[in-house]
């Protein structure tokens, strides 16, 4: 799963492949900005942590990922 979150006032977004599922992470970004926790809180593929306080997030993007090709296979 593929995640960016935008953070105000951040000149970059922050992008991460996580092993989450799409509902997981949906569920972390609803606690964050319904006020439940103050700090999203997911962990990418390699199992780093990413902390963002909630009242920072500008916005989220959640996509399934692509599978990156290389050479002239046809798709």
């Amino acid at each position: 799963m593929e995640v960016k979150i935008g953070v105000q006032f951040a000149p970059r977004e922050l992008v991460l492949e996580s092993t989450q599922s799409q509902d997981e992470v949906e569920q972390a970004v609803a606690d964050a900005l319904a006020g439940v926790t103050n700090l999203l809180s997911l962990v990418d593929e390699k199992g780093r942590r990413v902390v963002v306080p909630a009242d920072k997030i500008a916005y989220i993007e959640i996509a399934e990922s692509e599978l990156r090709r290389v050479g002239f296979g046809t798709p």
